[in-house]
């Protein structure tokens, strides 16, 4: 089976390459699309460079830091709106004015509050919260009610109920908001690094390649965020299968 997956994959990755090259050909422009072969001679040039390594840190740093902070208050919020419904209503409104605000006014408001280095950090937290509460919430509620009630009829101590009846309910729901998470994460904070251009971050990378018109080079450093952010989730997926395993 997973070699049958191993080369599927290979085969839709090839087919991807052989449209880009075929698109590229047909524009017969480098500085509006250029083909896979130039892209990774700039590629393998920039991932020699002290500067990409430390860009590539910086951003990867930035996404770890807006997780850690997410994961845990989106999980809190998320119980407390599943458990009673007071929080839910207090919460409702918040998560409501978070959903309907576009990205590009959070990185901007957040810039004039937070400057260059914690606005990418912050507009992930902002991003990812609601994510991880909404599958929380989702979690509780999808519980099974006669376990609920089966739970009080006994009188088992709050400990008991936390972690044989809430951790178990909400786990898989939790894990999936992460994997979700993760990824949108990794794209809102390449999005606010190229507005706000920290000194080190991809994203600054990206919008210097774009103003001295180095298309191939703007295409590299996209590859290079396409490929630290699947690294990151294939981690993340290994790391969800041990857990899921011991569970």
């Amino acid at each position: 089976m997973k070699k049958n997956t191993l080369v599927y994959t290979a085969a839709g990755i090839i087919f991807l390459l052989i449209l880009w090259e075929t698109a590229s050909l047909l524009t017969g422009n480098e500085l509006l699309l250029p083909g896979p072969l130039p892209v990774m001679r700039k590629f393998i040039s920039l991932a020699g460079r002290e500067r990409f390594l430390l860009s590539l840190w910086w951003s990867f740093y930035r996404v770890i830091l807006g997780m850690i902070i997410s994961v845990p208050l989106g999980i809190i919020a998320g119980a407390a709106a599943g458990l009673n419904w007071r929080a839910a209503s207090i919460l409702k409104p918040l998560f409501q004015i978070i959903s309907a605000t576009p990205v590009m006014s959070i990185i901007l408001i957040a810039f004039l509050w937070l400057g260059q280095d914690r606005t990418p950090v912050f507009t992930a937290f902002l991003m990812i919260f609601p994510v991880i509460a909404a599958n929380t919430t989702a979690g509780i509620s999808a519980i099974d009610p006669k376990l609920k009630e089966l739970f009080s009829v006994y009188r088992l101590p709050l400990k008991e109920r936390f972690f044989s009846l809430y951790i178990p309910g909400i786990a898989p729901f939790v894990l999936g908001g992460v994997r979700s998470g993760l990824s949108l994460c990794w794209k809102v904070v390449v999005a606010a690094e190229v507005l706000v251009q920290p000194r080190f971050s991809l994203g600054t990378g990206m919008q210097t390649a774009k103003a001295h018109l180095e298309t191939a080079e703007l295409f590299a450093w996209t590859a290079g965020t396409v490929i630290a952010a699947a690294l990151c989730q294939a981690l993340l997926s290994l790391a969800i299968k041990r857990i899921e395993r011991r569970r």
